[in-house]
């Protein structure tokens, strides 16, 4: 379900060089840009921990309020991570009209694991984890979730299989394998191992010793 829209506030701010930059994310400070709607770009600084919270909170659209100015909708359109901390060190958002529609990406999330082919010993391959998704702003959901239950082992679930949320269209090939589940090394030793076991019964004599013995030429 789409959720409602979250306020964030934000401080404008100089370019300053990179030097400047990492003394203001040594201060605890995101950088940012926001840009669109037919406005200039604007650079702006925000707490990282009100940042933080403004995103694990928000749906797709935030309401954006730089300095004492007015608050307009806007969208996250890229999030750059500290490649060891993980941390976030600038963002860049998108004005929007609430009006038209948008595309953006969401989150796909896969349900009922375990009723699935897994349980054997089945190995999920989750290729594809974002859609790209077509509706007004307040409309896009934050995540997308689809059962694979009963998906058995060299089975795969498609783009097309996915079902979209109400006043949303999901973009792309509709044969796009998003998820498979493929046999692992144990299920396949497994396997191996029965047709084995088979074999040996088949070639086995009887347990009474009854088997046909050789022509002695005896009468």
């Amino acid at each position: 379900m789409p959720q409602q829209s979250t306020s964030l506030s934000a401080s404008r701010r100089e370019p300053a060089g990179s030097r400047g930059a990492r003394r203001l994310r040594r201060s605890g400070l995101v950088l940012g840009t926001v840009y669109g709607g037919g406005k200039e770009p604007v650079s702006f600084q925000v707490d990282a921990r009100i940042l933080r919270n403004a995103l694990a909170h928000s749906g797709a659209v935030i309401d954006l309020q730089i300095d004492a100015g007015a608050s307009e909708p806007v969208v996250l359109k890229e999030r750059v991570r500290h490649p060891v901390s993980g941390e976030t060190v600038h963002i860049d958002l998108l004005r929007v009209d609430l009006a038209r529609p948008i595309q953006q990406p969401v989150a796909l999330e896969l349900t009922d694991v375990e009723e699935s082919d897994v349980k054997l010993g089945g190995v999920l391959e989750h290729t594809v984890r974002e859609l790209t998704v077509e509706a007004i702003p307040t409309a896009i959901p934050d995540v997308i979730r689809h059962s694979i239950a009963g998906l058995a082992v060299g089975s795969s679930v498609t783009l097309g299989e996915i079902v979209a949320p109400e006043g949303t269209a999901i973009i792309g090939d509709p044969e796009l394998v998003v998820a498979a589940i493929r046999s692992s090394r144990g299920m396949a030793a497994e396997a191996g191992t029965e047709i084995e076991l088979e074999t040996e019964l088949v070639g086995a004599e009887p347990a009474d010793g009854s088997a046909a013995s050789a022509d002695t030429g005896e009468h």
